[in-house]
């Protein structure tokens, strides 16, 4: 293939960003939307959140420094030879970069390394270079809504036995394509593991503090999880932070890139408005083990708690609170965008807080229970 990358200008990066980070479409959406990948969109809004904590923190001055000597620097590069242009570009680190950041630092039009030598120097094939993976298609979205269906009945369903599942459905696919999709949805099964692999090898993995813990009041422990979505075109991510004791639902966001900036939100919604909890919990999605996560948390003075990896039924309030939302108000609607979706949400959630009564809490609803043990504390 010999067709040249295509180069997209500041402002139509900056354009595709904001609709992201707005989160009204999908990255599917988006990407049809714009003619772009839908990978350069989750990238797109990656770089805009980390270049507006730039503005804030003083490197937006130092880039612009550096943006005035490039010129001074292409000069440099000119008299020296191959050899210091080659070092040049191992210097910036780009071996350590993600396949799609190596894929970004390759320049179709540098003056001295041609786009096969960059490649090399990447550690990338040339048709790596130019070929983008095409989005999800309609076949493999309608599997990822059958997935996540009855990945809610059984969650101790692998690859293969979902594959089997769905061959006796009527569709024809293989173990391979079910172990990425369901990666793709942050699907785990249920059943134990050896704890030798952390979703984040950088990451602090806290221990489980829950066991034969007896858990009777609010705010004595907070819980949160992630979970995926099914929209009519593409998918959003949804995190909510509950109250363990009472089922309350404290705070949630949506998301159409598993990021740890919706989950940073959420949390700082819940200890705004309802104090701090004795305990978090979390499962050890790389989102929950972040340092900022868990530095907000610190902060606050609670006790960090994780479950056990590949244990579902160490977080089980909250994972009911998905298989009750979905059945209750996902999969009756087939939302089109992400307000559609917000709305359906915040209905349906305002219910579940307010009124839907719950057999654990006696026939109470969440809302109920928790107010009551306010007012109790607070005539005491």
């Amino acid at each position: 293939m010999t067709g040249k990358r295509t180069r997209y200008s500041a402002e139509f990066k900056a354009k595709v960003a904001l609709e992201a980070l707005r989160g009204e479409l999908t990255t599917v959406q988006l990407a049809a939307k714009h003619g772009i990948h839908h990978t350069m969109v989750g990238e797109w809004k990656r770089q805009a959140v980390e270049g507006m904590a730039a503005v804030f923190s003083g490197q937006a001055a130092a880039q612009e420094t550096a943006k005035s000597t490039e010129a001074e620097v292409e000069k440099l590069h000119a008299k020296i030879g191959q050899l210091l242009v080659e070092r040049g570009f191992f210097g910036q680190g780009v071996r350590t970069m993600s396949l799609k950041r190596r894929r970004q630092m390759i320049e179709p039009e540098h003056p001295r390394l041609s786009i096969v030598r960059q490649c090399e120097l990447v550690s990338i094939s040339r048709s790596g270079f130019y070929r983008y993976p095409a989005g999800e298609s309609p076949l493999n979205l309608e599997l990822m809504r059958l997935i996540d269906a009855q990945f809610l009945e059984t969650p101790w369903y692998g690859s293969r036995q979902m594959a089997r599942h769905l061959r006796r459905e009527g569709y024809t696919v293989g173990r391979k394509r079910m172990r990425r999709l369901m990666a793709r949805m942050g699907l785990v099964p249920i059943y134990q593991r050896p704890r030798t692999t952390m979703p984040h090898p950088e990451h602090r993995v806290f221990p489980y503090l829950l066991r034969e813990l007896v858990i009777d009041r609010p705010n004595q422990v907070w819980c949160a999880d992630l979970t995926y979505i099914p929209m009519r075109r593409g998918f959003l991510y949804l995190v909510a932070v509950m109250d363990w004791a009472t089922r309350k639902v404290l705070s949630w966001r949506v998301s159409n890139t598993m990021d740890v900036e919706f989950c940073l939100d959420a949390l700082e919604e819940a200890l705004a408005h309802h104090g701090r909890p004795e305990i978090f919990n979390t499962d050890q999605g790389s989102q929950f083990t972040s340092p900022r996560f868990t530095g907000v948390l610190q902060r606050a003075g609670v006790r960090v708690s994780m479950d056990g990896r590949g244990r579902w039924m160490d977080n089980v309030f909250i994972e009911r609170l998905w298989r009750s939302l979905k059945y209750e108000c996902v999969y009756l609607h087939a939302f089109e965008t992400g307000s559609e979706m917000r709305a359906g949400l915040t209905k349906w959630i305002g219910y579940y807080n307010a009124g839907r009564p719950h057999s654990a809490l006696a026939g109470q609803t969440p809302d109920e229970v928790y107010k009551a043990d306010a007012m109790t504390r607070l005539a005491a």
